[in-house]
Formats: structure tokens, sequence, C-alpha cells
């Protein structure tokens, strides 16, 4: 069953408001994934380290001046946007499901991937800091 929408929307709202762009469907992830260019995918979620890590991580990097960015950035919501979620999940289905995660893709491939292991007990700028050095590596 999925959260409340009333419950996630300002979750939500924390990275649309910076210019991510939401999945909703299976369709959308699959015309996301279907484009040439840097695309970012954040998995957003409810836990605490969605809060306090990821999606200030997110903000972070939609505010770094370098020019460092991902051609197109979007986000689907764990818990929520079901079908959006199992279908991005589908298409890096050798990974284990991890919510928050972000997933790198370059013309239609995973090129990076970082769990939530790797988001909980650290601080947005150190994750910011490894997206942005990605970018700046593929871009």
């Amino acid at each position: 069953m999925p959260y409340s929408p009333m419950l996630i929307k300002p979750f939500k709202e924390e990275l649309t408001e910076t210019g991510v762009k939401e999945l909703l469907t299976a369709d959308d992830v699959d015309k996301a994934l279907d484009q040439d260019g840097i695309v970012l995918i954040v998995v957003n979620s409810v836990c605490g380290c969605a809060a306090a890590v990821a999606r200030p991580a997110v903000r972070k990097v939609m505010e770094d001046e370098t020019g460092r960015k991902p051609d197109k950035i979007y986000s689907v919501f764990a818990g929520q946007d079901l079908e959006a979620t199992q279908r991005f999940r589908n298409h890096i289905a050798d990974i284990p499901p991890s919510s928050p995660c972000f997933a790198l893709f370059k013309d239609r491939e995973l090129i990076y991937f970082i769990p939530k292991h790797r988001i909980e007990m650290r601080d947005a700028n150190a994750v910011a800091s490894d997206l942005l050095a990605v970018f700046e590596e593929y871009a």
C-alpha cells in the first residue's frame, strides 16, 4: 500500500522545487532512460537518510555553479510511485533495491550507482561532492 500523498508531499517538493522532474509511471521511466546524454535518477524515500543527506545533496548539486550537472535529473518515490519505482528497478535488475539511492546513466547505460549504505552515515556535502565528481568525469 502506498504512503499517503499528503505525508510525502513535502518530501517530493523538496526535489521538484529545485528542478528535479518526477517520474510517476513506468512509461515515464522508460522515456527518461531512453535518451542520449547524462541522466540521474534519484530514488526518494521517507527515511531519515533521504531527509538528512540524499535530498539536501541533490539541492547542493542543483545549486552548484560549476556547470557539473547531468543533462536531466529525475526522481521516483519508493513507497509511493510504485509502478515507476518498480520499472526503474527493472532497468537495474542486477542491483538490489535500495532507497534512497542515485543512479547515473550515460546514453542509456548505467555508469554509476550510490546505494543507501553509501548515503546513510555521511553528510550531504560528501554525497554531493561524490556526485559532482562523477558528473565532471562523465560529462
